[in-house]
């Protein structure tokens, strides 16, 4: 029987990120500037393929109707597809997705969707070649447009592309990404630059609001749509001159946190509560055989009755987090 996850504070959890590695090839200025550096890895190194369907299961059994592969990279695993596949075998999880820096989509986004992968979002947080490659490190750009066009190709009818939002980098250059979406039916998702612990210089330099753009947007026409209970936190606008959609994620906003409804675990195996909480519960010793489902269904039933209200990310606190590829961002 489905049982449904509930915090002390009414908020119901039907989505899961699950990261899968921490390692990222690309070295964005907001993330991993100075590249990945491997960092509390166990000497079992990141879950297994069977760890990963086991923790999928018992989420799923507590009402998960939504895996979201993360990373650092995850499509970097070689066996990505079969993580895909494990997970799409528990009919209970409607959704699986993946976020991706995109530079493998081109060659193996036909294989994800094969596997059962049914949402993907890509991170590009500027059009512009040159600007892509200051920010992310490498000169992949031309290998991620071609995978978006790619996966539109297998089938995919929209496809979301992330974008962090900062000061004097993009945040002027909102008629360039509504040209691109115009004819296309991508959600372009503006993502707030949030505080880490590696990265408070970096914040104060080019944070900005999303309120900025969505009272552009609302100036010109776009109209705000409703929630679903599985969705992501954005505030997503549409156009009907437009295919594509816009979305918008202020963590900064007041009840940003009123309608969470995701949960994290770590690639190796904590539950994180909060993306900006200070610790995880450990996980992976009831992952190693079939034997502990109830009792790891127990375990994460009951960490969740420590969640916090809110991230107090308002008051500088960002918890363990020092990047955003630690736990799956």
């Amino acid at each position: 029987m489905v049982t449904q996850l509930t915090d002390a504070f009414e908020r119901k959890f039907y989505y899961l990120r699950l990261s899968i590695t921490d390692v990222c090839n690309f070295r964005c200025t907001y993330c991993l500037p100075d590249g990945y550096r491997p960092h509390g890895v166990t000497n079992k190194g990141f879950l297994s393929l069977d760890e990963i369907r086991r923790v999928t299961r018992a989420f799923a059994a507590l009402g998960t109707e939504k895996v979201r592969l993360t990373g650092g990279e995850p499509t970097l695993r070689r066996d990505f597809t079969d993580i895909v596949a494990a997970v799409a075998e528990n009919p209970a999880v409607r959704q699986i997705a993946v976020t991706t820096n995109g530079y493998r989509m081109a060659r193996d986004v036909r294989a994800w969707r094969d596997a059962g992968l049914t949402a993907i979002n890509v991170s590009l947080d500027s059009l512009d070649a040159r600007q892509f490659h200051a920010i992310t490190g490498q000169d992949k750009f031309d290998q991620v447009m071609a995978g978006i066009d790619a996966a539109f190709d297998a089938g995919f009818e929209r496809v979301k592309v992330n974008t962090v939002l900062m000061r004097d980098v993009n945040h002027h250059q909102l008629d360039t990404f509504l040209d691109w979406i115009q004819s296309r039916p991508i959600q372009l998702r503006f993502i707030e630059l949030m505080e880490t612990g590696e990265g408070g210089e970096l914040f104060r330099k080019h944070h900005i609001s999303g309120a900025v753009l969505r009272d552009e947007l609302l100036r010109r026409g776009w109209i705000h749509q409703i929630r679903s209970r599985s969705d992501g936190p954005a505030q997503v606008f549409c156009h009907p001159d437009y295919a594509g959609q816009i979305g918008l994620i202020m963590p900064y906003e007041k009840d940003f946190c009123a309608s969470c409804n995701r949960l994290r675990v770590s690639s190796i195996g904590n539950l994180h509560l909060c993306l900006f909480g200070d610790g995880g519960i450990a996980l992976r010793d009831l992952l190693a055989d079939d034997d502990h489902q109830d009792e790891l269904r127990s375990r994460i039933e009951r960490a969740l009755t420590h969640k916090k209200q809110t991230h107090f990310l308002h008051d500088g606190h960002t918890g363990i987090t020092q990047n955003l590829s630690y736990i799956g961002g």
